[in-house]
């Protein structure tokens, strides 16, 4: 029976990917045999600039580099064609580069405050033969379950679109104490990420960007109670401080705020007993994402750090283990809002700076 789902799998995958691949492939096609895609593209996400001569022919150039870049990454893929990221055309297709990081990637500012509190950070040991993820599997496979999704268990909330205002580190973490607080309380709240951008200090600026960890160490330090979204809306831009003295909400008990590269079992680990983990990434080849495991192409390197994510779960049943990674870009993005990152290679740099926290509800 197993062998059969599994062949009919595999044919609708193929079904899948032949319906993405005329959307994708341009091949070697001059600039001008691009000019009636891009006529569709603009269509079909009905930009606003199509009646726009000049910004119309600048958005063109940016969708001809991205269309040469989308082709550069699904050709340089390896590996299973199930298991391999897929590119194609989206909705910020015609950002050129500065535009795309100065808008999506600028929010994410890592900082090294953190550990010089050692009560909240825990040293990075190397794992050994850990750092192989096939031997982590098989040496975790009685102790820890293969697949784990918390929004199989209602306990992630939907998924939200950041817009101008360059707040993921404030969506990721309060996207993750969500989650904590659900499972302490049995009830999934949507938590006020507009109070912590207007409120935030320690170094966080709101829609200028912040730190996954400096965000965890300030609400700790002034006992912050996250109000609910209803209490205090989202808005997407900085305002004055609204929150409530005395009010009541979310706060940290404690965090920790680690460096585990070489280490990843301990993110498995963590995501399988404890909850959803905030980690910092590199988002630059995610522009034009559609699809499956992110395994090559994105640097891990710390300086290359320049977005935030909530990494809800992971599968470790198929060729290529993978965590499932919550986005703020919208429900447009990816895979329904998510994207999947290869375990085990630091992949994006994901491992280099993780957040995981206990709180008080």
């Amino acid at each position: 029976m197993t062998k059969w789902w599994n062949w009919i799998l595999g044919i609708a995958i193929v079904c899948l990917m032949l319906l993405v691949i005329p959307l994708t492939y341009t091949g070697s096609k001059s600039k001008e045999e691009l000019r009636p895609l891009f006529d569709e593209y603009v269509e079909k996400f009905n930009k606003s600039y199509k009646n726009n001569d000049t910004e119309y022919e600048m958005r063109f150039e940016h969708f001809v580099a991205s269309v040469r870049e989308i082709d550069a990454l699904n050709a340089a893929s390896r590996g299973p064609e199930e298991c391999r990221a897929k590119y194609g055309l989206t909705h910020i297709s015609d950002l050129s580069k500065e535009e795309f990081a100065e808008i999506h990637l600028s929010d994410e500012q890592p900082h090294r405050r953190w550990h010089e509190n050692t009560e909240h950070h825990r040293s990075s040991e190397d794992d050994g033969p850990h750092n192989n993820i096939y031997i982590i599997i098989r040496r975790k496979r009685a102790t820890m379950p293969l697949k784990v999704d918390w929004r199989e268990k209602g306990l992630v909330g939907p998924v939200k679109d950041q817009g101008l205002c360059g707040a993921c580190w404030a969506f990721s973490t309060i996207g993750a104490m969500e989650t904590m607080a659900g499972i302490k309380s049995g009830t999934l709240k949507s938590l006020s990420v507009q109070e912590v951008i207007d409120c935030a200090g320690l170094g966080n600026v709101g829609c200028s960007g912040g730190d996954i960890c400096l965000l965890l160490d300030w609400l700790l330090m002034t006992n912050t109670a996250v109000q609910t979204e209803s209490e205090y809306p989202l808005k997407l831009a900085n305002g004055v401080c609204a929150a409530k003295k005395n009010a009541t909400g979310v706060r940290v008990a404690k965090f920790t705020c680690d460096d585990l590269v070489g280490a990843e079992a301990k993110i498995l680990e963590t995501i399988a007993t404890h909850g959803p983990v905030a980690v910092a990434v590199n988002a630059l080849t995610w522009q034009n994402y559609l699809g499956g495991i992110i395994q090559y192409h994105c640097s891990g390197a710390p300086i290359d750090l320049n977005h935030a994510v909530e990494l809800v779960g992971y599968d470790l049943t198929g060729e290529v283990p993978y965590y499932i990674a919550k986005n703020s870009w919208g429900k447009g993005f990816g895979i329904d809002g998510y994207i999947n990152l290869a375990i085990g290679t630091n992949i994006c740099g994901l491992a280099n700076e993780v957040a995981s926290v206990d709180v008080i509800v």
